[in-house]
């Protein structure tokens, strides 16, 4: 039994090592074609110091999903953001290491020419008075010392800029809240041949 559990830790590391590997493999400044539903996996393990005391977690990644033109690194820090936000809505609502614990569903899907990602929580939800500053620069409800209000208005300038795309969510008080990202599939100055390992 000792040694069972040695070599799932052991495989459990091992697992971590190389999803760091992967999530800060240098920048590049042009566009590569990835696979993100493996990005965001690795997102997920990175972050999971963030999210295993507070949230299940779920993903739900379609398996057809075609390679996606995306700059990696500011991909992974966008997935970042959205899941470590969805982590800390969560222990806004169950507190930190509560018995009950909340969901984080992360998931993607092929639609027409977009790859939508969907990053849902079970937190409080996103009060309505503030919904129209949610990506406004500075603009954070976390007590001081604990957000700089940078994180989604980043994540949008990198979705929307960077990559032509949106970032978008929907919520409703007491039922959370959840954000979306659509990229598109077909950027023309992407060469097709360049694909991230």
């Amino acid at each position: 039994v000792a040694i069972r559990q040695s070599l799932e830790g052991i495989e459990h590391v091992a697992k971590i090592v190389q999803a760091m590997r992967q999530f800060t493999h240098p920048g590049t400044a042009e566009k590569k074609l990835i696979d993100l539903n493996q990005a965001i996996e690795n997102t997920v393990t990175v972050a999971r110091n963030e999210w295993k005391y507070v949230a299940e977690m779920t993903m739900d990644f379609d398996p057809d999903l075609p390679l996606v033109p995306c700059l990696p690194g500011d991909i992974n820090q966008v997935m970042l953001n959205l899941i470590v936000n969805a982590a800390q809505a969560i222990a806004e609502s169950v507190g930190d290491g509560a018995e009950r614990k909340g969901r984080i569903t992360v998931s993607t899907r092929q639609d027409g020419p977009w790859a939508t990602v969907r990053v849902e929580d079970t937190g409080p939800g996103i009060p309505e008075e503030i919904r129209d500053r949610v990506f406004d620069p500075f603009f954070t409800t976390k007590d001081v010392g604990k957000g700089t209000g940078q994180g989604l208005a980043i994540s949008r300038t990198v979705v929307v800029e960077k990559h032509q795309g949106t970032l978008t969510f929907e919520s409703e008080v007491g039922r959370g809240a959840v954000f979306i990202i659509r990229l598109p599939l077909h950027v023309p100055e992407v060469d097709i041949a360049a694909v991230v390992d």
